[in-house]
């Protein structure tokens, strides 16, 4: 625990400190290798000889992306048919992985033999996840330039506040289980902490930033469906990690494994979020 606490508390300044200072094209750069370390990861859920030789069709995929996709400033400005599509696929995707994460392990018979599938849900998991921080983050960027780093750290605080919310609610009241085959220790009475948790930092980050959104339900609904997908999406990760026989996704942060780790429930929260939020 004292390793996780000092690597979170030397990490979580340098990821504030890069959402606002990076410029739009070296943070892009930065979202960039965030995936691409994600990928080597997921590398480690596909039944394959070489771990190369695996990163390959998600690699292909991510670059064709970067060729039918536009994402200079202006187009990010100016989100395109392609863009939507982008975070509809993501959207769709995490909802139907929340159903699999619920239903294991019932759901993993007809996945967990098949390479494509385990291949598509690494693209399906971290391709939207890109896409979604970086037309966030370019949000309105030629008028203030700070506008698109407060909503990426908007959604970063109530999925870490959602996170603190159910591990102490459920400490404290956990009595019912959520998806015991894939996570033991997560209850439903640290769900609804953690939401609880959550609604009050985004309530508050949303006034402290003067984020504006359509209403104050807006806020709270968009929050509310976000929080309850991040918490599914740490049990997707779980999931895949149980089908594969590994503990971490690596361990290249002290203390907190790997990156896929550390932002499983951030690669269900950008997509959903970003989607609800351009849509109303």
């Amino acid at each position: 625990m004292k390793q996780r606490i000092i690597t979170a508390l030397i990490l979580a300044p340098l990821v504030i400190l890069g959402i606002f200072e990076l410029s739009l094209p070296l943070f892009m750069a930065a979202i960039a290798a965030v995936t691409l370390i994600g990928y080597w990861e997921w590398t480690q859920f596909v039944d394959a000889k070489s771990r190369t030789m695996a990163l390959i069709p998600t690699v292909a995929v991510s670059a064709a992306s970067l060729i039918f996709i536009p994402f200079d400033s202006l187009s990010l400005n100016l989100i395109s048919d392609a863009h939507y599509a982008m975070l509809a696929v993501g959207f769709v995707w995490w909802l139907a992985a929340s159903a699999l994460a619920i239903t294991y392990p019932k759901s993993s018979s007809f996945w967990q033999n098949s390479n494509i599938l385990r291949h598509s849900f690494g693209i399906l998991t971290l391709l939207p996840f890109f896409w979604s921080v970086l037309l966030l983050r370019a949000e309105g960027v030629d008028v203030d330039p700070y506008h698109g780093a407060k909503l990426v750290l908007y959604v970063c605080f109530i999925v870490w506040a959602a996170d603190s919310g159910a591990y102490f609610a459920g400490k404290s009241f956990g009595k019912h289980k959520m998806a015991p085959h894939v996570s033991p220790n997560k209850t439903i009475e640290g769900l609804v902490g953690g939401i609880i948790t959550a609604i009050l930092v985004g309530w508050g980050t949303a006034q402290w930033f003067n984020l504006q959104f359509d209403s104050t339900f807006a806020m709270v609904a968009i929050t509310l469906v976000t929080v309850v997908i991040s918490v599914l999406g740490d049990l997707v990760e779980s999931m895949f990690k149980r089908v594969s026989g590994i503990k971490d996704s690596s361990n290249i942060i002290p203390g907190h494994g790997g990156v896929l780790d550390r932002i499983d429930s951030l690669t269900a929260a950008f997509p959903v979020f970003a989607f609800l939020y351009f849509i109303f």
